[in-house]
């Protein structure tokens, strides 16, 4: 459905300049967007393109006001502004609510009359599904787990028993909420499995991506705090906390017992270790590994940029005799000081 820029402008606030009445009906990239589509300019390099582009309607920053005389929007965030312009011309489908035939619900669950359950669901034993909450094909939810309000399972997730999900949380396809964390004692070389007994408890507003998966405490719960976002693909283990408001790229792997604070932002394929705290705040770059605490806000990084690989290879050689020649340093600097005092 298409919204006039004045609506657009008293839900979400901005400046709009030059409205001639127009709606639009959808959002698009800058050089591809017609006249009944909005884009968006969040960088000033990018006011050189304004002009050529066809847009019915810009979303600028302050600076850019005067780049154009077509209708806008300014704002001073103009990419939180796409993003809720998009959100509104692009709502969620809405299945009607009910419980489809072919759904498995036990006599003992509770389901909201405005929830829907899709065809192939299974809800266990004393499961608790919220109002308007949508359980996608073919997904699971285990005994005495329970959804707050206005959840979004999509096809294919799995929540294993008690485990808990607030209020709009989203899990997307693949993911496992609740499995057996990885606990095992060794009795003369063989494992014995330490029954995992916890929980996983997900606050309000927390997005998980595809093929997630989040283990449940050993004796105490898996924590994931309010307004989290996971991409996918990520490991969460046993006993981690996640701090609100954390943000976590594709293929993280985070080991058992750590604590990672509230308003960090974590990047793709990082690794860290377990029973470590990372403080508040604080953002990890793409492939670094975190072996210890991190007290402090600010950017860690670890990962060596690429090069040609010859190069890689003679860097990489020096590496490995970083040691020895760091023990050279230590050798010479002690007969250098023992020559000054000769002197």
């Amino acid at each position: 459905m298409p919204y006039s820029l004045s609506e657009i402008v008293s839900r979400f606030g901005g400046e709009l300049l030059d409205d001639n009445g127009v709606a639009v009906a959808a959002v698009a990239p800058l050089d591809r967007a017609g006249p009944r589509e909005i884009a968006f300019v969040s960088q000033p390099k990018y006011l050189r393109d304004v002009e050529a582009s066809q847009a019915g309607a810009l979303i600028l920053p302050p600076e850019g006001r005067d780049s154009s005389r077509r209708p806008r929007i300014v704002t001073p965030n103009p990419y939180l502004y796409f993003a809720r312009v998009s959100a509104l011309l692009n709502p969620a489908p809405q299945p009607a609510p009910g419980i489809h035939p072919a759904a498995s619900v036990h006599p003992g669950a509770r389901v909201a009359a405005s929830a829907a359950v899709a065809a192939g669901a299974v809800i266990g034993e004393g499961a608790d599904i919220g109002e308007r909450s949508i359980v996608g094909p073919n997904c699971v939810v285990g005994a005495h787990a329970t959804l707050g309000d206005d959840c979004l399972l999509h096809a294919n997730v799995t929540i294993y028993h008690h485990c808990a999900l607030g209020n709009r949380v989203i899990l997307h396809s693949g993911c496992v909420i609740g499995s057996d964390g990885f606990g095992l004692a060794n009795e003369q070389g063989r494992w014995v499995k330490i029954p995992q007994v916890g929980r996983v408890l997900i606050g309000d507003d927390v997005e998980v991506g595809a093929c997630t998966t989040i283990d449940r405490g050993a004796l105490d719960d898996t924590v994931i705090e309010e307004g989290v976002k996971l991409d996918n693909l990520i490991q969460v283990a046993h006993n981690v906390r996640i701090g609100a408001h954390t943000a976590i790229a594709a293929c993280t792997g985070i080991a058992g017992s750590a604590k990672i604070g509230r308003h960090c932002m974590i990047g793709g394929a990082a690794m860290i270790h377990g029973h470590i705290e990372i403080a508040d705040r604080v953002r990890i770059s793409t492939n670094t590994l975190i072996t210890k605490s991190l007290t402090k806000p600010g950017t860690y990084t670890s990962a060596l940029p690429f090069s040609e690989h010859g190069e890689w290879l003679r860097n990489a050689a020096h590496l490995r005799k970083l040691d020895k020649l760091a023990g050279r340093i230590k050798e010479l600097e002690k007969r250098i000081s023992e020559l000054e005092g000769k002197k």
